[in-house]
C-alpha cells in the first residue's frame, strides 16, 4: 500500500546519465509545451493562463482607476458641470463594479494560478482546463460590464445595487440587468477558480508536505478559496430573485405585493462583507510569503497565523448586519453584529504582530517589495482603526453613507490589498520574466503612490464628519467641502502618476536585460526552485519535501530535482501528469493525466457568455440556442478529457514507487470537485431558504391560508417520486461495479421519467391552487424553490444520459467507474434539496398551525 511507504527510505536514484536526462527533457518539453501562434488562446498551462489572468485584471483596474479619475475631477471644485448627473452615476457604480468584481477577487485567482504550482512542486493545478475556462469567462463578462458605458446604459443604481430603486425597471434601465446577468457570469469564474485552488492546495501538494508544512500562501489560498465558495453564491441567489422580479414581474422586493426590500440588502451583505477579506487575506498571504525572505529566518507564529487567517475566514460571516446598522433592525441585532465587528480586529491583529515580530528578531534586507509592504501595513492599520469606528452603532449612525466611510474603505482596501499586491508584482516579476524590474522607477512609484493615496484619502475623514453624503454629484460652495475636495483630486492624480510609473516599469521591455540568478531573492520556498531559463513543465521533476522552507533546509534538493532523481522525471507516454496526494499527510495516492491545449473551454465559455449577454436583451430563443451549445461543447470537453481509461493500471514514477493511473470516488480529485462545487450550489440554495424565512419573520402574513398552499398530496408523491430516482441512479452505481452494464443504464435511463413525474407532481400543487408569483411574496418563493429543483433536474437527466453513454462506450466500466460515482455524488445533493423543499412547502405551514 502506498499510504505505508516511507517516502523518506526510498532507494536511491540511478546514476545520472546526461543522455537519458536529455532524452526525458525532450518528452517533458513535448508533453507540456503550449501552442504557438493564433492556437495559442488554446494554452491550458498555469503560467499562460496565470499571465493572462494578472494582465486582465490590471487592465480592468486601469480602466476602473481612469472613471476615478473622472469622478474626482467632477468634484473638484463646486457645482461644477464637467459630467452629466446620469453619466456621473454610471462612473461611480462602474468604478466600484469593476475594483470589487473585475479586479480585487480575481487578481487573487491571477497570482495563486501564476505560482500556487510551483510553491507546491507541482506540474499545475489538477484541472487546467477549468482555469482557462474561468478565464475567458472572466474576459467576455467583464468586457461586457464594462462595454456598457460606451453605450450609454452601463448600471448606475451603485456597485450594490440596492432596491426598490433597481427592482423597478421603471427607475432602472438595462444597465441594472447588464450588471446583475454580467455579474453572475463573472461569479462562475471566481466559484471555477476557487474549485480549482482548493482541490489544488489539498491534492496537488508534493509527498511528504504535510498540512503543518503547507507554506503560509498555500493555506491562505484555501482559506479565501473556501470563503468565496461560501460568500458568492448567497449573491448569486439574490441577483436570481432581483432578475426574476425584472424579467417577469415576481414579488420578491415590492413591498405592495408582500416583497421586503431589506431581503437583497442581507444577500448581498452576506456576500459583500466577506468580501472585504476574501480581498485582503491574499494579499496578506503575499507579505507572509516575502517576509521571510528578506528577514532571512521563518516566519514567527507561523501556526498562530494559520488560526488567525481561519478566525478571520469564520467570523467575516458573521458582520454583514454593520453595514445595514441604519435600518431600524432590533437593538439585540445591532449589539451582536456590533460585538463580532470588533472582535475580527482581533486575529487580523495576531497576523500583524507576527509580522512586526519577525522583523524584530532579524534584519530585514531594504528592497522596493519590503517598502511597499511597509506602507502596506501603515495605511492597513490606520484602515484598522476607523474601521473599529464605524462598527459602534453609535457613530456608524452619524457617518454611514458618508464620504468617512468611504475613506474607510480605500484605507482598507488599498492599504490591504493593493500596496502588497505592487510588492508581490516585483518580489515575483523575476519568477515570471527571469528579468528584474528598475529598483529607481520602484521606489518613485511607490512615493508617488504612498503621498498620492493619503492626500486623496485623508482629507476625505473631514469632508463625511463635515456632512458630505457618499454618490453625491456637485454640490454649493456654501457647505464647506471645496477645498477638501480639491486637495483629494490633486490627490488622486498623483496617486495615478505613481501608477503609471509602476505600470511603465512593468511592461518596459527587457530583451537585452540579462537573466536573473536562480532564486534571485534567496527565498525558501519552492517556486524558486525553477531553472533559469524556465521550462513549461513547471518542476523538473517532483521531489520529497519535509520542511516548511525547503530551499533554505534541503540543501540537497534543487541538484535533485534538476537530475531528475525524484518522481515522474519523464513523461514516456507523451501525458500530461501529476502526482496526486492524500489531504493530511501528503502521501502519494496516484498518477494523474491532465489535459493539454483545447479550444473547447473557450467555445464552452464563449457560448455560456452569449447566454448571459442575450438573456439581458430577453432573446429567450437565441439564449436557450446559445444554452445547447455551451452544453454541447461541455460534454464534449468532460468526453475526451476526464476519467480515461488508461493504457496501463499502474505506473513506475521513480525510485521504485509504483502508483495507480486511475482513482475514483474520494481518492480522486473529480469527486472533490464535485463535492465543493455541490457545497457551493447547496450555500446558494440556502440563500433562497434564509430568504423563504426572512419573510416568515419580517411579514406576519407570509404564509396564507390554507387554501392558498401547494396542495399537499401532490407534493409527497412529488417527494417521494425524487427520492425515488436518487434510489435509482445509487441502484445503477451498485449495479455497475458488479457487472452489470445492460441493467445499470436501464436505472439510469428510468430515473428520468421518474423525476420528471416529481417535478410535475410540485408543479401541479402550485399550479392547482392558483399560485401566482406575480401576486405575492409567498407564491414567488414556491415558484422559485420549484425552479430550482427543476433547473437541477434538467442538469441531472443531461449527466444520466452523459454517463450511460459512457457506460455503453465502454468508457465506464465496473473497473474504471468514477463517472457513475461522481453523478451520485451530485445526486446525493439533489435529493437533499428535494427533501428541504418539500420541508418548506409542506411541514413548515403544518407546524406553523396554518
Amino acid at each position: 500500500m502506498t499510504n505505508e511507504i516511507d517516502l523518506s527510505q526510498l532507494p536511491p536514484p540511478p546514476p545520472y546519465d546526461k543522455e537519458r536526462d536529455a532524452a526525458q527533457r525532450s518528452r517533458l518539453l513535448k508533453a507540456w509545451e503550449a501552442p504557438r501562434g493564433w492556437r495559442h488562446v488554446s494554452a491550458v498551462n498555469n503560467s499562460f493562463v496565470g499571465k493572462w489572468y494578472l494582465l486582465t485584471s490590471f487592465a480592468f483596474f486601469t480602466f476602473a482607476g481612469m472613471l476615478a479619475l473622472l469622478i474626482r475631477a467632477q468634484l473638484a471644485v463646486p457645482e461644477n458641470d464637467l459630467v452629466s448627473q446620469s453619466l456621473f452615476n454610471q462612473l461611480f457604480t462602474l468604478h466600484g463594479t469593476a475594483m470589487m468584481f473585475l479586479f480585487a477577487v480575481p487578481i487573487f485567482e491571477a497570482v495563486a494560478i501564476l505560482i500556487l504550482p510551483e510553491i507546491l512542486g507541482a506540474r499545475d493545478l489538477p484541472f487546467p482546463r477549468l482555469s482557462a475556462f474561468g478565464y475567458w469567462c472572466f474576459l467576455i463578462g467583464g468586457v461586457f460590464v464594462c462595454g456598457s458605458i460606451f453605450f450609454g446604459v452601463a448600471p448606475d443604481g451603485g456597485w450594490f445595487m440596492y432596491t426598490p430603486l433597481s427592482s423597478d425597471p421603471r427607475f432602472s434601465g438595462l444597465g441594472t440587468d447588464i450588471w446583475l446577468l454580467g455579474l453572475s457570469f463573472i461569479e462562475v469564474s471566481s466559484i471555477a477558480a476557487a474549485v480549482e485552488l482548493i482541490v489544488g492546495v489539498l491534492k496537488s501538494r508534493p509527498p511528504g508536505m504535510r498540512l503543518n508544512l503547507m507554506p503560509l500562501y498555500c493555506w491562505y489560498v484555501l482559506v479565501v478559496a473556501g470563503m468565496i465558495l461560501f460568500a458568492f453564491p448567497p449573491l448569486i441567489a439574490g441577483d436570481l430573485l432581483l432578475e426574476m422580479e425584472r424579467a417577469f414581474g415576481w414579488a420578491f422586493f415590492d413591498v405592495d405585493r408582500g416583497g421586503d426590500p431589506l431581503l437583497w440588502q442581507h444577500l448581498f451583505w452576506i456576500f459583500g462583507h466577506p468580501e472585504v477579506y476574501i480581498i485582503f487575506l491574499p494579499s496578506i498571504a503575499l507579505i507572509a510569503t516575502m517576509l521571510p525572505t528578506f528577514a532571512g529566518r521563518p516566519m514567527v507564529g507561523h501556526s498562530w497565523i494559520v488560526l488567525s487567517a481561519v478566525g478571520v475566514a469564520f467570523l467575516s460571516f458573521g458582520l454583514w448586519v454593520h453595514h445595514m446598522f441604519t435600518t431600524g433592525l432590533p437593538e439585540i441585532s445591532l449589539s451582536f453584529f456590533s460585538a463580532a465587528s470588533e472582535a475580527v480586529a482581533v486575529p487580523t491583529g495576531i497576523q500583524i504582530f507576527c509580522f512586526i515580530a519577525t522583523m524584530l528578531v532579524a534584519k530585514v534586507r531594504p528592497s522596493v517589495p519590503m517598502l511597499f509592504a511597509g506602507g502596506a501595513l501603515a495605511i492597513f492599520v490606520f484602515g484598522g482603526l476607523t474601521g473599529v469606528m464605524v462598527a459602534l452603532v453609535p457613530f456608524d449612525w452619524q457617518a454611514h453613507d458618508s464620504y468617512f466611510v468611504v475613506a474607510h474603505l480605500h484605507y482598507t482596501l488599498i492599504g490591504g490589498m493593493l500596496f502588497p499586491l505592487f510588492a508581490g508584482v516585483v518580489y515575483w516579476y523575476p519568477f515570471v520574466t527571469q528579468k528584474k524590474m528598475n529598483d529607481r522607477a520602484g521606489k518613485w512609484a511607490f512615493w508617488l503612490m504612498f503621498g498620492g493615496f493619503n492626500l486623496a484619502f485623508l482629507p476625505m475623514h473631514w469632508t463625511g464628519v463635515m456632512g458630505m453624503p457618499r454618490r453625491v454629484w456637485t454640490y454649493d460652495l456654501s457647505d464647506g467641502w471645496a477645498v477638501l475636495n480639491m486637495v483629494s483630486t490633486v490627490g488622486s492624480f498623483v496617486f495615478a502618476f505613481g501608477f503609471l510609473v509602476f505600470a511603465v516599469n512593468v511592461l518596459w521591455p527587457r530583451g537585452k536585460a540579462p537573466l536573473v540568478e536562480r532564486n534571485t531573492w534567496n527565498a525558501g520556498t519552492m517556486e524558486w526552485s525553477g531553472e533559469v531559463p524556465d521550462n513549461p513543465w513547471g518542476v523538473r521533476s517532483i521531489p520529497y519535501i519535509h520542511t516548511r522552507y525547503p530551499l533554505w533546509e534541503q540543501p540537497e534538493l534543487l541538484g535533485q530535482m534538476d537530475r531528475g532523481e525524484w518522481l515522474l522525471p519523464d513523461a514516456e507516454e507523451g501525458k500530461r501528469e501529476m502526482i496526486v496526494t492524500d489531504i493530511l499527510d501528503a502521501r502519494p495516492l496516484f498518477v494523474q493525466r491532465v489535459g493539454g491545449p483545447s479550444f473547447l473551454t473557450l467555445g464552452a465559455a464563449v457560448c455560456l457568455g452569449a447566454v448571459f449577454i442575450i438573456a439581458t436583451f430577453h432573446l429567450w430563443t437565441l439564449t436557450l440556442i446559445f444554452g445547447a451549445g455551451f452544453v454541447g461543447f461541455t460534454l464534449w470537453w468532460l468526453w475526451t478529457g476526464t476519467a480515461q481509461i488508461p493504457e496501463k493500471p499502474v505506473k513506475d514514477v521513480g525510485r521504485g514507487l509504483v502508483l495507480p493511473t486511475y482513482a475514483q470516488g474520494s481518492r480522486a480529485v473529480g469527486w472533490w470537485a464535485v463535492f465543493i462545487t455541490m457545497t457551493g450550489d447547496m450555500t446558494a440554495f440556502m440563500g433562497l431558504v434564509f430568504s423563504y424565512f426572512f419573510y416568515w419573520t419580517a411579514l406576519p402574513d407570509f404564509l396564507p391560508e390554507v387554501a392558498k398552499l401547494p396542495a399537499m398530496l401532490p407534493l409527497v408523491a412529488g417527494v417521494v417520486l425524487l427520492v425515488a430516482a436518487w434510489a435509482m441512479t445509487v441502484a445503477a452505481r451498485e449495479v455497475l461495479a458488479r457487472g452489470g452494464r445492460g441493467a445499470s443504464m436501464a436505472l439510469l435511463a428510468g430515473a428520468v421519467p421518474l423525476g420528471a413525474l416529481g417535478l410535475g407532481a410540485w408543479y401541479w400543487a402550485a399550479s392547482v391552487v392558483g399560485l401566482d408569483p406575480t401576486v405575492t411574496s409567498f407564491d414567488a418563493m414556491v415558484w422559485m424553490l420549484i425552479l430550482w429543483m427543476g433547473l437541477h433536474l434538467l442538469l441531472s437527466w443531461v449527466m444520466h444520459l452523459y454517463v450511460a453513454a459512457r457506460i455503453w462506450a465502454g468508457i465506464c466500466t465496473p473497473e474504471y467507474r468514477a463517472d457513475i460515482i461522481n453523478l451520485t455524488l451530485f445526486e446525493h445533493f439533489v435529493a437533499v434539496t428535494a427533501v428541504v423543499i418539500f420541508a418548506l412547502l409542506a411541514l413548515f405551514p403544518l407546524l406553523m398551525g396554518v
